[in-house]
């Protein structure tokens, strides 16, 4: 398989929120949808953003999860005052680690790059996706209109074809500029 040339080497999978207690524990936001595999990791590194080359691997004592929310213990993190230092830092794993994807299913960053046609007019490229919670967002640079900004939900995704790396959609009335 080659390797895809928006492969990042690390996924977020949370955000360090606060300690949690006086032993060095933490609580972390969870972000990623496989949150059943993440009492299995060994490890994790802590970064200030993903493209952070500084990432500081820590290997876990413990996870488990308290309501929404995961609380993880490291090696030599042992205080409330040594976890504080931890505080907002992204939490990620090696891609290797991540989940394997089952048919039909994708990672955000395989998208990037990808043209958009719409009614059968190319658009331009997938620049970045933005999660926002009640659906993505694709910014598209588009020589014809500008940078745009489209909802991709199941009412605009027609299909996502990899091997001719287009997504087809079907825009909202009045999202392109006159």
């Amino acid at each position: 398989m080659t390797r895809h040339p928006n492969r990042p080497d690390h996924l977020v999978i949370g955000e360090v929120l606060r300690p949690h207690g006086v032993r060095g524990e933490v609580r972390m936001r969870v972000l990623t949808d496989n949150r059943e595999d993440l009492p299995s990791l060994e490890y994790v590194y802590l970064a200030d953003s993903p493209a952070d080359k500084g990432k500081n691997r820590l290997d876990l004592k413990s996870l488990r999860f308290n309501k929404a929310y995961a609380l993880l213990s490291f090696n030599g993190v042992d205080s409330r005052d040594e976890a504080e230092a931890l505080r907002e830092k992204l939490v990620l794993i090696d891609i290797e680690q991540a989940t394997p994807l089952e048919e039909g299913q994708y990672y955000l960053f395989q998208l990037v790059g990808m043209r958009v046609v719409a009614e059968g007019v190319e658009l331009g490229a997938i620049r970045e996706v933005l999660q926002t919670g009640a659906n993505d967002v694709y910014i598209v640079d588009s020589d014809i209109y500008g940078e745009l900004l489209i909802p991709a939900h199941d009412e605009t995704i027609v299909s996502i074809d990899f091997e001719a790396q287009i997504v087809s959609m079907t825009l909202p009335e009045g999202l392109l500029p006159e």
